[in-house]
């Protein structure tokens, strides 16, 4: 199979080039067209997955979760429980092909390579802040609560993405997320242009989390 050893990977970067290969040769290349599922709660692998090439959607029934890319990486509910059912689904927005590397495999990664165990802990703990960020993001009762807490928890300074998009993350109307951008913005805790929102005050975001709870908009 090939596919290099991903220098630079948060996850696969630190692995040795010779366990890399050794890994490469027990997984598999999953390829999906466009509008094919990739997971879903009845059928998926005890796997971890990584996107190679396209671009695939992540869903948990109508809360649109993520958008994966290159490099990132899926499957990690499925490894280490008995679960029979998988908590997302994976639908491919572009053609996409995907690596699948099974659970004796990164049982093996974890075992031999510190570095990737190392590295394997820090993706856990970040899932698991983003997955508590998105939770917080959906359950304030708010708009501009939840559109506060959702562009906070983005990481970055400056989030392009059109208003479409924000409603099906955010839960919310298009006429109630303008309200709410109308509020943040004359509150100077952000600045509009089109598609691109830029945080211009996180102490002011912050605080609109705080004010906005228990208001609707």
């Amino acid at each position: 199979m090939n596919v290099k050893t991903p220098k630079g990977h948060p996850l696969f970067g630190r692995v040795s080039g010779e366990l890399w290969q050794q890994t490469l040769e027990q997984s598999e290349l999953l390829q999906v067209d466009k509008g094919g599922t990739v997971y879903q709660p009845k059928r998926f692998r005890r796997c971890l997955g990584m996107v190679l090439q396209g671009r695939v959607q992540v869903r948990r029934e109508a809360l649109l979760m993520s958008t994966l890319s290159a490099g990132d990486i899926f499957g990690a509910a499925a490894l280490f429980t008995d679960r029979e059912h998988y908590p997302t689904t994976l639908t491919a927005l572009t053609p996409c092909q995907a690596l699948l590397i099974p659970q004796d495999s990164v049982r093996r990664l974890l075992r031999e390579s510190p570095p990737f165990a190392e590295d394997y802990a820090a993706y856990l703990s970040n899932r698991i802040q983003f997955l508590s960020a998105r939770l917080e993001a959906v359950s304030t009762p708010s708009a501009q609560g939840k559109l506060a807490r959702y562009l906070l928890a983005a990481g970055d300074d400056t989030l392009t993405l059109s208003a479409t998009q924000l409603c099906q993350r955010l839960g919310v109307g298009r006429a109630t997320l303008y309200r709410a951008f109308e509020v943040l913005e004359e509150s100077g805790a952000i600045v509009r242009s089109g598609k691109t929102i830029r945080i211009a005050d996180r102490a002011a975001l912050s605080q609109s989390t705080n004010e906005m709870e228990g208001k609707e908009v």
